[in-house]
């Protein structure tokens, strides 16, 4: 099959033809650091996450841009209420999301730009749209650009608006603007504001916009036209739109196809700061593991909205926990073929690809895994190891394209176990002779119908932090914080 991606411009499912054969550029919306990141923010990132991975599983050399807005309104505002500088404030919530994004085995970036390092790029492109007739500086002295939106007729052809049916931008001051439409391109210093957080410019120092932030840094890396680009649903209008209509103006194709990701709601309302309804990473990861939040952002589709609640953390818990344990229990001792192959060179079962290619199906992709997991148990059960080594590597090479393989080192406790980098072979194998002599006097125990003494060696295990489950083909263990 040919990967379909549903684009938003048009609303409909596209065949994907990349601009140049077996390359993809995207471009995907980042942070602005004002504050912590919560799961609506995580919902982005990894739904483009897989976007990225299955491009790459599909032959394509992938570039991968996320930008950082790190000089913004709300960073100025936040930082003066915290009394420390802007760039430190915007630093600190900076690595908080890096942190969050790596709990949840999101692939760095090809490149990450801060907005304040293309300050050069983002006035020329003002200076190109002055140049062509769609921006003007404002007549009250306060040094700010603007779009001119009735200057560009096509204007509102991303979200399918007409001008005068959509809300005024509020990113300026009205009597600055010749429409209240109008966005601002380039903010003029104001009193009061920290003079590092300004730049020169032929209108007076000041700083971007941030929609020409985005603009700027996806031509500067991708080209005046690329592949994707991406974000939220709340990026369409007037982010996005704004983006493309400044970015055309001056005669830039930029993108070929926008992917718009659904959000994460609660009590049927999207997750935002100003509602108080957010659920911040830090605490939810205090509760559940990165996998279980990874699965349930992968499990919906990324076009569906996400309930977060009690009960669908519990199931996607559940279901995460049936193909851990699976891949656990098959692999064996270290240095099965399980654990010993490349996921990534793995065939994938049929099924999945075609649930891949059909807009990232993800519901229907991990149906074919729990389908590919229950026949592995009953492999298990039947002693059939070699069916159950089999029906592993296709889980694994399933949940690699996904972000979600129990046994990728990118999970927290996994790197180090069986000698891999970062743990001690020695202390392994000191650990795998311990654990080894309490399942055998277990099993004495057991065989000697002593179950006081059986029950006894399995509680000082489990106490040790050590889980034993009981398979056909004999006890296996796992080490908690283990995949």
């Amino acid at each position: 099959m040919t990967l379909r991606l549903h684009d938003s411009a048009t609303h409909e499912i596209r065949e994907f033809v990349p601009l140049v054969p077996g390359k993809a550029g995207v471009y995907v919306c980042g942070a602005t650091p004002q504050s912590g990141p919560h799961l609506g923010h995580l919902r982005a990132q990894v739904a483009f996450d897989v976007l990225r991975r299955w491009l790459r599983r599909s032959g394509y050399e992938v570039t991968f841009i996320r930008n950082l807005t790190d000089i913004d309104d709300k960073i100025l505002d936040k930082s003066a209420q915290a009394g420390r500088p802007w760039w430190a404030h915007g630093f600190l919530f900076e690595q908080e999301f890096m942190a969050a994004y790596d709990a949840v085995n999101v692939l760095r970036p090809t490149y990450e730009p801060r907005a304040t390092g293309h300050a050069t790029e983002m006035v020329d492109l003002v200076q190109r749209l002055i140049d062509a007739g769609h921006a003007y500086a404002a007549q009250d002295g306060s040094g700010d650009v603007y779009f001119d939106v009735a200057s560009w007729p096509s204007y509102g052809e991303l979200t399918h608006q007409s001008p005068e049916n959509m809300e005024p931008s509020e990113d300026g001051a009205a009597r600055g603007k010749r429409n209240t439409l109008d966005f601002a391109l380039w903010k003029g210093a104001k009193k009061g504001e920290p003079p590092t957080a300004s730049w020169p410019a032929p209108w007076g120092r000041g700083r971007p916009g941030w929609h020409l932030e985005c603009s700027a840094m996806a031509t500067r890396y991708l080209g005046s036209e690329f592949d994707i680009h991406g974000g939220g649903l709340d990026l369409r209008f007037p982010h996005h739109e704004n983006e493309l209509a400044q970015s055309r103006a001056v005669g830039d194709p930029f993108a070929r196809y926008w992917l718009h990701n659904a959000w994460v709601v609660q009590s049927g309302e999207k997750m935002s700061k100003s509602l108080g309804n957010t659920l911040s990473v830090d605490s939810l990861l205090r509760r559940v593991s990165g996998e279980v939040i990874r699965y349930l952002l992968v499990a919906p589709h990324y076009r569906s909205n996400i309930e977060i609640s009690e009960r669908s953390l519990s199931e996607a818990a559940t279901a995460y926990e049936r193909i851990r344990g699976f891949v656990t229990r098959a692999a064996g001792p270290c240095g099965d073929v399980v654990t010993g192959t490349d996921p990534a060179s793995v065939p994938l079962p049929a099924a999945f690809l075609a649930a891949m290619d059909d807009d990232l199906g993800t519901p229907a992709a991990l149906a074919v895994v729990h389908d590919t997991v229950r026949a592995g148990n009953a492999a298990l059960a039947a002693g059939a190891k070699e069916l159950a080594s089999e029906s592993a590597l296709a889980v694994r090479a399933m949940t690699d394209s996904l972000g979600l393989d129990p046994l990728d080192p990118a999970w927290r406790g996994t790197a180090g176990r069986c000698g891999q980098e970062g743990g001690s072979a020695g202390h392994q194998r000191a650990l795998e002779a311990l654990v080894g002599l309490e399942l055998k006097a277990r099993a004495q125990a057991r065989h000697a119908k002593d179950w006081a003494a059986a029950d006894a060696a399995r509680d000082r295990l489990s106490a040790a932090g050590i889980t034993v489950t009981d398979a056909p083909d004999g006890p296996h263990w796992t080490l908690e914080g283990e995949n």
